[in-house]
């Protein structure tokens, strides 16, 4: 079986570290990372807790296909109670720290309590060990993985760890690793910023060596692979064009939202794509893309590395971000670009930097902009409470505002609340586009029907990878939906949000499901792990994961009034493009939806669903 079988429980008020052993029954029922995380913080956390207390704890987990030869299997998710929303905050990352944990013989790690000072973890097989992190506090993701692979003599360490945004609690904060690949929502580097918890250094040389069948592993994943490399998605566009792929495709259907979601079309989506990253720039001759780069095990690599054009303003005697880096990927571009009104490729590239220097989540970041923006125009907001000249389309105050929020500086202070607590603040709380206070992703609901019902139900708040309906009702993947009706999404909806919750139980990334469905995933993990996965177990872990994560969040206080859009997307139709004249349908929607998932009218699972799925 492809759990390591043991977990870290570090308590952070303590000072101490002690293994145990992985809880297995809970394993076979949840299978990993995001399901069996979430198990164990919702038995061992109160759902009322505060999000920023000692109370609240927060898990790195695996899943059982982390660190195998699965395509993709290097993700880990980062679970806790957020404090963006006060829901249950889950989020995924790729890179190579997921691998790096789990061949050091952990399937996670719990931290509770909060350090009297800021400290790391040190982990090196089965050493591990809490050290004093004064030296990095105050330091960015960059210069804090740089400090400990020098400092510790091991170029091959693998970081995990939070920036100044995280330490500043600024509320949509991340915890990034290998430089720019992020658990990127719903604020769980603040969380982690509250316990003066600032990284944790893995070095893991075991290996996975408890696959249950070897041989037949080996085969099935070596034909996912050709499945993967066989697809349009997967084995063209992706590695060619990374998820930018999507700004001028959502651009010309009219779901791409603008200015705040004031428009679904932005007329400088095309200066902004991935074929504008892939074009010659004027100043000198060279492309803003450098090469495509892949995670752990990865078979697709549609991450970015791109060159910043050195004589843009906004790296003016600043060398620092000359070199190549990460690179934007679609909701990045689109939050930082077309919420904003912004075409500026390099500027977006730049806040983008930001980002990812100091742990801050684009999206959300992007979004209270342009929100900041709009009360701007409306005249809510001056030039003398931001600091700067604020309209939509500014690159230069993208920028400025970025550095400020990075740096918990002036009115950066007000961006990291997130749009929801600001737009409360100044008087317009309609004008925060999220739910539950989580910002929107780059779909215009009005569209995009299902993503709507996608929004409004996702447990962290508004979610693109909580159920991804763009793949049917855009791509026809796996089957063609219509995207502007309300017919069939409830049933659509769920089917996304249960799988996508298996998938990223396993450990492998969600951009296999363009091509693979859960007869695919099913194969692996029962070579894995054993054979009791079929597709139809792992159907059900996928449902019973949701409805967990659901009764989590009514215990903290949610209700199906939670449940619901902006004004904006209900009631002011789209104004351009094939969605014009249409409103979100969601009233519509939610109440098919609520029974096809076997809940009450007021959205709590009823006592026969909860039964069924042995919760």
């Amino acid at each position: 079986m492809s759990w390591a079988g043991k977990i870290l429980r570090v308590n952070l008020t303590a000072g101490t570290c002690t293994p145990e052993p992985l809880n297995m029954t809970w394993a076979r029922q949840y299978l990993g990372s995001r399901g069996l995380g979430s198990k164990y913080l919702v038995e061992e956390v109160d759902p009322k807790v505060d999000p920023l207390s000692p109370d609240n704890k927060i898990i790195w987990a695996t899943g059982p296909l982390t660190g195998t030869m699965a395509s993709t299997g290097g993700r880990y998710t980062v679970i806790t109670k957020g404090p963006l929303t006060g829901a249950i905050a889950c989020s995924n990352s790729g890179g190579y720290w997921g691998a790096e944990l789990k061949m050091a013989g952990w399937d996670m790690i719990i931290f509770e309590g909060k350090s009297p000072k800021p400290v790391y973890l040190y982990i090196h097989d089965d050493e591990v060990e809490l050290r004093d992190a004064s030296h990095l506090w105050g330091k960015s993701v960059w210069d804090t993985e740089e400090i400990l692979k020098t400092s510790l003599q091991d170029p091959l360490l693998r970081i995990s760890s939070i920036g100044r945004a995280g330490e500043n609690q600024v509320l949509f904060a991340c915890v990034v690793n290998d430089l720019h690949r992020a658990a990127g929502r719903s604020g769980v580097g603040a969380v982690a910023g509250s316990k003066n918890l600032k990284a944790i250094a893995v070095r893991g040389t075991k290996g996975v060596g408890n696959v249950r069948d070897p041989k037949a592993f080996m085969q099935v994943t070596k034909e996912k692979k050709k499945i993967l490399a066989d697809n349009a998605v997967t084995g063209q566009g992706l590695p060619k064009y990374g998820t930018q792929v999507l700004m001028n495709v959502i651009n010309e259907i009219g779901a791409l939202p603008t200015r705040n979601h004031r428009d679904v079309q932005f007329e400088g989506a095309k200066d902004i794509s991935a074929e504008a990253m892939l074009t010659p720039r004027p100043t000198d001759g060279k492309t803003h893309l450098v090469t495509n780069q892949a995670c752990f095990g990865c078979t697709i690599a549609c991450g970015r590395i791109s060159k910043i054009d050195e004589t843009h303003f906004s790296v003016q005697n600043k060398p620092q971000y000359w070199g190549a880096s990460g690179g934007l990927e679609y909701e990045a571009a689109w939050a930082l670009g077309a919420a904003n009104g912004v075409n500026d490729l390099e500027a977006l590239q730049y806040a983008n930097l930001i980002c990812n220097e100091h742990g801050m989540d684009p999206i959300s970041f992007g979004a209270t902009v342009g929100a900041v923006m709009e009360l701007y125009e409306l005249g809510v907001l001056t030039k003398e409470q931001i600091g700067i000249e604020a309209p939509f389309g500014s690159a230069r105050a993208l920028c400025e505002l970025a550095d400020m929020t990075a740096n918990g500086i002036g009115f950066g202070k007000e961006i990291g609340l997130g749009s929801k607590r600001l737009c409360e603040k100044y008087g317009h709380p309609e004008l925060s586009m999220s739910v539950k206070g989580q910002e929107f992703p780059a779909y215009d609901s009005r569209g995009i029907q299902g993503m709507g019902l996608a929004y409004a139900t996702s447990n962290r708040g508004a979610c693109h990878l909580r159920g991804y309906t763009v793949a049917s009702e855009v791509l026809g993947i796996p089957v063609k939906t219509d995207p502007h009706t309300a017919e069939g999404k409830p049933e659509l909806v769920k089917a996304f949000q249960d799988a996508t919750a298996a998938f990223d139980s396993a450990g492998i990334c969600i951009f296999t499901s363009f091509a693979w469905g859960l007869a695919d995933v099913a194969p692996q993990v029962a070579a894995a792990c054993g054979e009791e996965f079929t597709t139809e177990e792992l159907e059900r872990i996928g449902e019973r994961i949701w409805n967990m994560e659901r009764a989590f969040n009514n215990a903290a206080g949610f209700t199906a009034k939670d449940d619901s859009l902006p004004p904006r997307l209900l009631t002011e139709p789209a104004k351009t493009g094939p969605a014009k004249g249409l409103v979100n349908k969601l009233p519509e929607m939610l109440p098919k939806y609520y029974q096809v998932r076997g809940w009450d009218a007021e959205g709590r699972p009823t006592p026969e669903t909860l039964a069924r799925l042995g919760l």
